[in-house]
């Protein structure tokens, strides 16, 4: 069965970095976008970042400058590299991704476990 795989949470100080990955488990043909969500303690589901299969890359206002996503398309992994880590960044961080099993198939959403990132002195 396919799946997302997230790793690289944990905790960190304020002002330190993180870097999650995100992997598809199982064969995959197609990747066309992967997106990053977080969500804290009380708080609703937000997406943080986004890179579609051509490099396009977006980012929510509250993480521009500081995080960056990139991806490596052929190995369907994708990585968000998290600079300037303040507590506010604490949360539940969620790949989500658009793919495509077989050739001929359709394009379906999936989502990751989750994994934690705790900004904390």
């Amino acid at each position: 069965q396919v799946q997302l795989v997230e790793s690289g949470g944990g905790l960190v100080q304020p002002g330190g970095s993180l870097r999650l990955t995100c992997e598809t488990s199982g064969y995959v043909f197609a990747v066309s976008r992967i997106n990053w969500y977080r969500q804290a303690p009380g708080s609703q589901r937000e997406l943080v970042a986004s890179i579609t299969n051509r490099g396009t890359t977006t980012y929510s206002d509250s993480v521009k400058g500081r995080f960056h996503i990139s991806g490596d398309i052929t190995k369907h992994t994708v990585w968000l590299q998290m600079d300037s880590l303040n507590p506010e960044d604490t949360a539940v961080y969620f790949c989500n991704g658009d793919l495509r099993l077989q050739e001929m198939g359709t394009v379906n959403n999936y989502w990751g476990q989750g994994t934690q990132v705790t900004v904390s002195s």
